[in-house]
């Protein structure tokens, strides 16, 4: 049986210490995630769980999908097959979401360590113990980060050494929307994002400069007198065209 208290001080220290390692892939589901906010905050305000810890339960019980249950994904307008069997039907996704976070183990809405530790612990709590038992990381939080590499349940009570979960864990993704939305935090305190491609810096446009393109394109227009329309006319049109390239990249 899984020590609750190691476990939580494996997954502080997993958290310190995560990096993406397929950022590409957390980052339009995290901004999914932050654009329904205001519905998992309408569960948060009659449960106590933090609206983002709410957030990435539904994304890996039900891919972020509002028709499955944020208990294990099935349909909350019915009565759910899978663990947790027998719940429901509900009169609406928030209404089960409750129900999972109050009734359903392990009982989110009486968790209160929501440190950052404290809050992959009780992920992993909500997905089952049998990964901690094994003494790895869990997938179901750290799937898409260094800290987690392989071993998988492949069906209920099935453990495979070598499968990978394709799934984006949890901790990823929490990590990634808090890039997008500065108000996710575990007592102030948010893991560093991983670096991200900086755009190329751009100088100001300098009087020097803008005096120097103007200057190109007067001489070009003088040079009209002194060889004729048709080359001078070609100049200009390059050397106008090349100004106004460079003042928009200059501009973006």
């Amino acid at each position: 049986m899984a020590n609750i208290p190691a476990l939580l001080a494996a997954n502080t220290a997993r958290w310190k210490k995560a990096k993406l390692t397929r950022t590409a892939e957390f980052a339009p589901v995290a901004k999914r995630l932050v654009a329904s906010k205001a519905r998992y905050q309408a569960v948060a305000a009659k449960t106590g769980v933090p609206w983002f810890v709410i957030a990435v339960i539904h994304q890996r019980e039900s891919s972020g999908n509002f028709s499955g249950s944020l208990a294990q994904g099935d349909p909350w307008n019915e009565v759910s097959t899978h663990v947790p069997k027998g719940r429901g039907p509900f009169p609406s996704w928030e209404a089960a979401a409750v129900d999972a976070l109050v009734v359903c183990p392990p009982y989110a809405a009486k968790w209160k360590d929501w440190s950052a530790g404290g809050t992959m612990t009780l992920l992993e709590q909500y997905n089952g113990l049998g990964y901690a038992n094994k003494g790895i990381p869990s997938p179901y939080v750290w799937s898409g980060t260094d800290q987690y590499v392989s071993g998988k349940y492949i069906s209920d009570g099935v453990f495979s050494a070598s499968a990978v979960d394709k799934q984006l864990g949890c901790a990823g993704l929490i990590i990634t929307m808090a890039a997008l939305d500065p108000s996710i935090s575990f007592g102030g305190v948010v893991a560093q994002i991983p670096d991200a491609p900086l755009p190329v810096p751009k100088p100001p446009v300098s009087k020097q400069d803008k005096a120097v393109v103007a200057g190109s394109i007067i001489a070009a227009g003088a040079a009209t007198f002194q060889y004729g329309p048709l080359v001078a006319g070609g100049v200009v049109a390059m050397l106008a065209l090349s100004a106004f390239a460079y003042f928009k990249w200059i501009k973006d």
